[in-house]
């Protein structure tokens, strides 16, 4: 197909100037390669193409039809090359992400904030779900990328680990007379509790953790909003399970403090997947690297 394709090139140009000679010059070829490639072209089709006189080249009936359609598919493919060119060159394009609400605060904004100021054409589709719900709509083609809290056992995704994070428990003022102590689990499970709802990631992560040590925990409060529980910690509802990280702002400022807890949960992290087999787009592969990495 691919030597056809340049066959149908010197036939729409011999076609435009209504000269082999002008085609020949327009193409850096010699005039006997042209004449080779429109023989060689009527013969494969198995019509004539042209009327040769002394004087001009004029398209018979058979090749009008013809370069109807071959100018057509030449210039498509023109304005496809150039456009890939572009998208190559972030010029323009769509980048669909899938990732939570926490993922895109505490991880994700300031690099869609950099990535938005170099490439402002470069439509940002953002889809918040939780990483179960990112993972079905990656492998449904929906997204490019997800952001998941990992670990993750899905043979079919390219997994690329980002970023270290920590569940841990933190308090208010009101809860000052364990700052300092070093509790175990139980004593943990003991407290009035604050966590994410039940199909959340990092609830379900750290529930496992607890139920491995045969211990059931039964928050008091349970909601949807990660921010939601700093701010329920630092006015004494309770005793909140939060990613370290995401948290950082609120124990520097001594708003909440850490509360130790042997043995800790275990470190987990959140990376970027995508569909194995399948190229990171321009725009993907400029995102990921714009973004942090332990």
């Amino acid at each position: 197909m691919p030597a056809k394709l340049e066959l149908y090139r010197i036939f729409c140009h011999v076609a435009k100037n209504c000269s082999f000679s002008a085609a020949a010059k327009e193409l850096y070829l010699s005039q006997p390669a042209v004449s080779q490639a429109i023989k060689q072209l009527e013969s494969e089709l198995g019509v004539q193409l042209f009327i040769r006189t002394s004087k001009s080249v004029n398209l018979t009936s058979e090749g009008s039809f013809l370069y109807e359609y071959a100018i057509s598919a030449l210039g498509l493919l023109n304005s496809a090359e150039k456009k890939l060119y572009h998208i190559n060159k972030l010029a323009f394009g769509e980048l669909k992400i899938g990732a939570g609400d926490i993922i895109v605060k505490h991880l994700l904004l300031p690099c869609l904030e950099k990535f938005h100021a170099d490439y402002p054409k470069v439509k940002l589709n953002i889809i918040n779900r939780t990483s179960i719900e990112n993972i079905e709509l990656l492998k449904s083609g929906f997204i490019d990328i997800a952001f998941v809290n990992l670990p993750l056992k899905e043979p079919n995704l390219t997994i690329h680990r980002l970023f270290n994070i920590h569940d841990i428990f933190i308090a208010g003022e009101k809860f000052s007379y364990i700052n300092g102590k070093t509790l175990s689990p139980e004593d943990i499970s003991k407290l009035p509790l604050m966590m994410l709802e039940s199909k959340a990631n990092s609830r379900i992560y750290s529930q496992r953790f607890f139920i491995e040590k045969g211990i059931v925990l039964s928050p008091e409060i349970q909601l949807t909003s990660f921010d939601l529980l700093l701010e329920f910690a630092r006015i004494g509802l309770g005793i909140a399970c939060v990613i370290e990280e995401f948290a950082d702002d609120y124990i520097k400022s001594n708003n909440l403090f850490k509360i130790n807890m042997q043995p800790p949960i275990p470190t987990r992290n959140i990376g970027m997947v995508s569909l194995k087999g399948v190229s990171l787009s321009p725009a993907a592969q400029r995102l990921l690297e714009l973004l942090p990495a332990n």
